[in-house]
């Protein structure tokens, strides 16, 4: 087992899943690099795949940046007030303030990458 804080190389199979706080209907994610995995300072990085009609609540961070990089699948993006289709290789920026949330209203599950930094809102 690596100590946390070290460099590491993890396999995505030893991560559970599991739905954070404001996250709905079979929304789960694997927290991949974050401080309880890994110990980061900075990252939080996820995968997650959200089935069908699953979705995050709107929400906004004060001082996060974000990108999503949706891998598999198709749902909706609020972004502000705009709300867009993403699918497959759509790669999502957000600076801090920016009103967003997905959702699931594909066939199949949604599969995307999360960056997030720094960990926390101010």
């Amino acid at each position: 087992m690596t100590e946390k804080g070290a460099a590491s190389i993890r396999n995505i199979a030893e991560e559970p899943w599991q739905q954070f706080p404001g996250h709905f209907g079979g929304a789960l994610s694997k927290a991949l690099v974050h401080p309880e995995t890994t110990g980061s300072k900075q990252l939080d990085y996820r995968i997650s795949t959200y089935q069908p009609m699953a979705y995050v609540e709107r929400h906004v961070h004060k001082v996060q940046e974000q990108i999503y990089h949706v891998l598999d699948g198709e749902g909706l993006m609020d972004i502000g007030e705009e709300r867009r289709v993403v699918r497959k290789h759509d790669v999502i920026f957000l600076p801090p303030g920016t009103w967003h949330a997905i959702q699931n209203t594909g066939l199949g599950p949604l599969t995307f990458i999360v960056v997030t930094t720094p960990l926390k809102d101010g």
